[in-house]
């Protein structure tokens, strides 16, 4: 599968997590098999055209929720037949196309599930764990994925554990420095709890918050059926 995009320039200091891999290209994410990552990141710089087709579609669908089932020989169709005529949205569309061929064969799915919102606020603002075996996600503009490296978690202040503190006063990680973030355009694999063998691992990770109308984030989340 070829990269349309140029490559995104590393940011070493933003992913110094010993249980993340990332790289330069689509290659990296197979690294997600190895047991010693829970987190494995394709580092890329969207085209601008790509950037402001995902501001427009925004602008004309702030409340946009498209929740499908696809394989990869129907995703552009069924993306385009629910906004027919948005060539913003035709645009992406071949973008997502890419994405779904890439996971479907890494993972051996025929079909999947997809996602693509318009988010105006914090998706789950509080760190968490997915049960699921592993999600693609990537943001087209907006605020990005925030996650926290394994050796930094106290996984017994998740949920309840919380104590009704907030993430940042509950023990949940020593400073804030811990906090790790994607970049616009980065596609990452995050492993959850469901993977074989990963249960007390899956990736710890939130949305943050939207400060304002230009942190509006375009989503798109992959997963398995099942």
């Amino acid at each position: 599968m070829s990269n349309i995009f140029p490559n995104a320039n590393l940011q070493l200091d933003n992913f110094n997590d010993p249980n993340c891999f990332f790289g330069e290209d689509e290659v990296s994410l197979s690294e997600i098999y190895d047991d010693k990552y829970n987190i494995s990141i394709w580092r890329r710089k969207l085209d601008e055209t790509i950037i402001n087709s995902a501001k427009n579609i925004i602008d004309k669908r702030p409340n946009l929720e498209l929740k499908l089932f696809v394989r990869p020989d129907n995703v552009e169709d069924k993306v385009n037949t629910n906004f027919s005529n948005d060539e913003d949205l035709n645009l992406i569309s071949r973008d997502i196309k890419n994405l779904v061929d890439l996971y479907c064969y890494l993972f051996e799915l025929n079909e999947i599930g997809l996602s693509l919102r318009v988010l105006d606020k914090a998706m789950c603002p509080r760190f968490h764990v997915d049960h699921v075996p592993c999600r693609l996600i990537t943001t087209y503009t907006g605020v990005t994925t925030q996650w926290l490296p394994h050796t930094s978690v106290d996984r017994s202040k998740l949920g309840k554990g919380n104590n009704g503190k907030k993430d940042e006063e509950s023990g949940l990680f020593g400073q804030s420095t811990d906090i790790k973030q994607l970049c616009i355009g980065d596609v990452a694999l995050l492993k959850g709890e469901s993977w074989y063998g990963n249960s007390g691992a899956g990736l710890v990770h939130r949305s943050p918050h939207v400060e304002d109308k230009n942190s509006e984030r375009l989503l798109l989340t992959l997963d398995f059926l099942n």
